[in-house]
């Protein structure tokens, strides 16, 4: 076998002592109608060789099932000189199966293969997810989409939208339509901003749902509100302009912030809402009840991070209720991790997302451990291994630097079950990659951020430990992710091709059936 294997890597992969698989001359799909689609539309892009479905006659044929057994979202693949099978536990173990299988198609010099293996897989962790802010700068539907078959083709399943704070508000609410039309027209940096209809919403978040990833929509609370202000003075507080708001004003440009006047900076921390006001829990209320009725998935964000404008026993007060208000909607409540101050005022079983460092401090261990006290469990998203936003390298042109430079290979050595000390396996509910989008106005700029980093984050929410398998090393990783630039380059994805990777270059052909 010539290639190394899949990203994220699998649990185990074996080459067979037997000729590949040859495409050449077009590929039979015999399977469920939409997992075949799904693998018509890879291997269209990565071969542009022709396929037959519905059983008609090909050289190559690739049958796909669904077993009904096996854990969630596992799957089988065997390949050999006659054909490939892949079996899925789930629907969603085939379609990770078919990634698998497209990853492995190679380019000979007379003919297109997949190398002879056996693959057994399984995720380690229940949620893979996913972040992108749309409030800094807004993404269109169309950008969200091509975001969401990015992750979906490194086995991520859920996508967290982040549709609130101080820039912008993203989502209609039909009961507070203020928001959108007043607090949804900037960005940061004086750019366009924008809006999602409730019909916008329902669109992605079946886009995401046919691709097996489940939206987790943030509404953030109760500071990166100031564009609350624009729709709604009478629920916010003043800005409160500390010195570090003031020292990123001066260093990144732009005016301080004020009640009612639209914000396009970077600063962070000085908005809140009116804790002791009961409108405010009315108006709470009201957003979050639409949005649960909106997304069938089973969590609704809250927020919490960097509430500097609220004190905190009024932060313990609001963090209490909302999550109640959350729980109240039949959803489980997620809240950044500085909410696990509040301890056992949480609501019971709220999920933790923890965004501090792979070595905690200033107590934010303390802090996640507090959900799992409370029967939660917690997400990680160390800044400075899995945050996309942070820049890739010391010349980078977009990206922030709080966290550090975050190369390849930082993003790619961490354990998550060594991160929180008193976390361990079980109390991981999964990995999540967040990209804020301070410095990203395009899907070129996302794609330029995200790859290859993006595929290290993979692989510590699917794979096994780090150390664990052959495969599940800096060494093979880097050669693995290597491979995959045509098959990136086929699907119009713009990875920025960092020193730190051996990248396939494949030569052009005029003909690309190569029979």
């Amino acid at each position: 076998m010539t290639s190394p294997g899949p990203v994220p890597a699998p649990l185990s992969l074996d080459a067979r002592a037997a000729a590949p698989l040859r495409l050449a001359g077009g590929v039979a799909i015999d399977g469920p109608a939409d997992a075949a689609a799904a693998l018509e539309r890879l291997i269209a892009a990565r071969t542009g060789l022709p396929v037959a479905l519905d059983g008609a006659p090909a050289p190559a044929r690739i049958a796909l099932t669904v077993t009904d057994d096996g854990a969630p979202e596992s799957y089988r693949l065997a390949v050999d000189e006659h054909g490939a099978t892949i079996a899925g536990a789930d629907a969603a173990g085939l379609f990770y199966g078919i990634q698998t299988l497209a990853q492995l198609i190679e380019r000979d010099d007379d003919a297109w293969t997949v190398p002879a293996v056996r693959v057994e897989d399984a995720p380690r962790f229940a949620y893979r997810g996913v972040m992108l802010d749309v409030a800094r700068h807004f993404h269109p539907v169309e950008t969200v989409k091509a975001y969401i078959d990015r992750a979906a083709g490194l086995k991520f399943n859920h996508f967290h939208l982040h549709l609130s704070d101080d820039q912008g508000w993203r989502l209609e609410i039909a009961s507070r339509p203020e928001l959108t039309a007043r607090a949804s027209g900037s960005s940061i940096g004086g750019d366009p901003g924008g809006r999602y209809t409730q019909d916008d919403y329902r669109e992605l978040v079946a886009y995401a749902a046919a691709r097996h990833l489940t939206v987790v929509p943030e509404i953030d609370l109760p500071g990166h509100t100031h564009a609350v202000s624009l729709a709604y003075p009478e629920l916010s507080e003043e800005p409160v302009l500390s010195d570090e708001v003031r020292r990123v004003v001066r260093e990144f440009g732009g005016d301080l912030p004020r009640n009612g006047a639209p914000y396009d900076g970077l600063a962070v921390g000085f908005s809140s809402l009116r804790i002791h006001d009961e409108a405010t829990y009315a108006f709470v209320s009201d957003v979050l009840a639409e949005v649960a009725a909106l997304t069938p998935g089973p969590y609704l964000h809250v927020g919490g991070d960097e509430a500097l404008g609220t004190p905190p026993e009024d932060f313990a007060y609001f963090v209490e209720r909302v999550t109640r208000i959350a729980a109240d909607t039949g959803k489980t409540p997620v809240s950044w991790h500085e909410a696990g101050a509040i301890g056992d005022r949480l609501a019971a079983g709220t999920i933790g997302q923890y965004w501090g460092y792979r070595t905690p401090t200033g107590g934010m261990d303390d802090k996640a451990r507090a959900f799992v006290d409370r029967g939660g469990r917690v997400i990680l998203s160390p800044a400075d291994a899995v945050y996309l936003d942070m820049a890739y390298a010391a010349d980078a042109p977009f990206g922030l630097r709080w966290a550090g430079v975050v190369d390849a290979r930082q993003a790619y050595e961490w354990e998550p079950a060594e991160v929180v000390d008193g976390i361990g396996e079980a109390g991981i509910l999964g990995v999540e990659a967040p990209l804020w989008t301070e410095t990203v106005r395009d899907l070129a700029t996302i794609d330029a951020l995200a790859f290859p980093r993006i595929a290290a984050a993979a692989e510590a929410a699917w794979s096994p430990a780090l150390g664990t398998t052959p495969q599940r090393s800096w060494a093979s990783f880097r050669e693995r992710v290597g491979r995959l630039a045509p098959l990136w380059t086929a699907l119009g994805i713009g990875y920025t091709p960092l020193d730190d990777f051996p990248w396939a270059v494949e030569q052009p052909t005029t003909d690309r059936s190569l029979t």
